[in-house]
């Protein structure tokens, strides 16, 4: 016989009067599985737990517990389609190709919109967009007139070119907060050395960890805080994770593998993404608190038999996260209100 809830939420308070358990407690997530087709992949969240990426041939949009194929631009981009970004009003971001050939595109309640005809050559270049804001304002790559790809900022019917690192060649942006900063990396001509930038006006270089993490890094996301994370490598292609911004980057370390990569961060500094496990492999990390935690070890369910969180994809500010196995997709909630749903299911 089930216990009734409110007995549920007696049995936590007694918990956490006794010191069973602390108010600092790491936080545990319940899951649900968002991808259910091995050609189905997951790229972003938005606060309100609605998910994007590729399904087959097509971008999708998973809201509400289905799939919603977004189709594709008007021939003759109507080859593939492919979403890369959200944001809470339900905008979504990505391209959609003509044999390879991309056109940036945002979807909303309104339909399709192909971005190329707001450069200024937009019949012959190739374009993506990666990451939206809460304002609509957009953020990817552009091919130039001159060759050189550029990260671009649409804003307001508007494109910004957003150029490049002095002595660069190349730059594409990554992520974007409502407050319109944004980052990305930027590649310099003819050695494929590459920095992390942050831009607010002008493209700075955010530039990388101490040796020996210090041949090149790149940045993934940004908070609302201006907090940045990403990477940086090595030459020998080790990578560790970082946060931090135009004072520094600071190291994450790893679980305990030969390297770690950060995807995503959210308002209260929570990071996500992928790092190296002694013995070879790699699991999906939260990072909070200033300590690096496996994901697979939060679970109040056990995944099904075989599989194992290796990689997230972000996190947003409700503090859920999207996490992939090696065979399906997952959508992370947190336990973390005194007589949530799910906190009652785990002491029932």
């Amino acid at each position: 016989m089930k216990k009734p809830a409110f007995c549920a939420i007696l049995l936590v308070v007694a918990m956490f009067l006794t010191g069973a358990l602390p108010a600092a407690a790491a936080p545990r997530y319940t899951y649900k599985q968002v991808c259910t087709l091995w050609d189905t992949t997951p790229h972003a969240l938005n606060n309100a737990g609605q998910v994007v990426g590729q399904d087959g041939n097509h971008a999708f949009l998973y809201s509400g517990g289905g799939l919603q194929d977004l189709g594709t631009l008007p021939a003759p981009y109507n080859f593939s389609s492919e979403a890369f970004g959200i944001n809470t009003a339900g905008q979504v971001v990505g391209d959609s190709t003509n044999n390879g050939l991309p056109h940036a595109f945002l979807f909303s309640a309104s339909g399709k919109l192909d971005l190329n005809p707001f450069f200024t050559n937009p019949t012959s270049i190739e374009s993506g967009a990666t990451c939206i804001n809460g304002a609509g304002w957009v953020a990817g790559w552009y091919t130039t007139s001159a060759g050189p790809d550029h990260a671009f900022l649409y804003s307001n019917g508007g494109m910004t070119d957003l150029g490049i690192i002095p002595g660069g060649l190349h730059s594409y942006a990554y992520g974007i907060n409502d407050a319109g900063q944004v980052v990305g990396q930027c590649v310099y001509g003819g050695t494929n050395f590459h920095h992390a930038f942050l831009w607010n006006g002008v493209m700075q270089d955010l530039g990388t960890l101490a040796a020996p993490y210090n041949a090149g890094s790149y940045a993934s996301a940004i908070n609302a805080n201006g907090q940045v994370v990403g990477w940086a490598d090595t030459s020998s292609g080790g990578k560790h994770a970082f946060l931090g911004g135009l004072g520094g980057l600071n190291d994450l370390g790893t679980l305990g593998g030969g390297g770690s990569q950060a995807f995503g961060i959210n308002k209260s500094g929570q990071v996500v993404g992928s790092a190296g496990v002694s013995g070879g492999g790699s699991h999906a990390f939260l990072y909070s608190g200033g300590v690096m935690l496996d994901l697979n070890s939060l679970l109040v369910q056990s995944l099904p038999a075989g599989e194992v969180l290796v990689t997230t994809v972000g996190i947003n500010d409700r503090g859920q996260i999207l996490a992939n196995s090696s065979v399906y997709g997952y959508l992370l909630t947190p336990v973390t209100a005194l007589g949530s749903p799910d906190l009652l299911l785990l002491l029932q």
